[in-house]
């Protein structure tokens, strides 16, 4: 089974779906393991502090742009390189999954309402620019915009409350355990993302 029209029916109303590591591959994460390869520093720790940063400054609610962001890991780390350039690394590799924006599609004309819920910053908007993508969902959460991540899980009542649709007809899907259990305790459905063969199993507790 490799999309929707494999499936008769489905017992959700909507789906989420996380951007990074779900819809694209991990473009950040595989981002600042080449930005520590190129500064010959250790991957774990700039993948550590990268994440630790991207929150403590308010990046990724919006708080501040990103010259900010990377001054501020300059300043931890000791890397070198300009803003844009440091960018660059981490937008170019967020690869957009076609089977994914396939299957969202199919759930679509299957009349299922289907969103991004990302905790992302403007660069989710620079993503779709190069690659076009927003068209197939019907909304896109960004915590950039929204002021709050999933790291709080009023996140999931504040969309919940937009889509006007009942907890326990959304399933979200994410590859981060934390989010996965914070939406469980708001009453949504979930699949956590590990794989494609996988995500088509969970798949099929939901729609059959």
């Amino acid at each position: 089974m490799n999309n929707i029209k494999c499936l008769k029916t489905c017992d959700i109303k909507a789906a989420l779906f996380d951007f990074g590591g779900v819809l694209a591959e991990e473009g950040f994460m595989a981002g600042l393991m080449a930005i520590a390869e190129k500064n010959a520093m250790n991957k774990q720790e700039i993948l550590n502090l990268g994440f630790e940063t991207v929150y403590e400054t308010g990046f990724v609610t919006g708080r501040v742009r990103e010259d900010a962001f990377w001054a501020k890991i300059r300043k931890k780390t000791g890397i070198q390189g300009k803003t844009e350039d440091l960018t660059e690394e981490i937008l170019s590799r967020f690869v957009i999954r076609e089977w994914m924006l396939k299957l969202v599609s199919d759930l679509k004309t299957e009349g299922i309402a289907v969103g991004i819920l990302s905790d992302q910053s403007h660069w989710l908007d620079e993503i779709d620019k190069r690659h076009n993508f927003f068209h197939h969902f019907d909304r896109v959460f960004n915590s950039y915009y929204i002021g709050i991540t999933k790291k709080d899980p009023s996140i999931f009542n504040l969309v919940i409350k937009q889509l006007g649709i009942s907890p326990e007809d959304v399933l979200f899907i994410d590859d981060h355990l934390p989010h996965i259990k914070r939406a469980q305790t708001r009453g949504l459905k979930t699949i956590l993302y590990t794989n494609k063969k996988d995500f088509f199993k969970q798949l099929q507790k939901f729609c059959k």
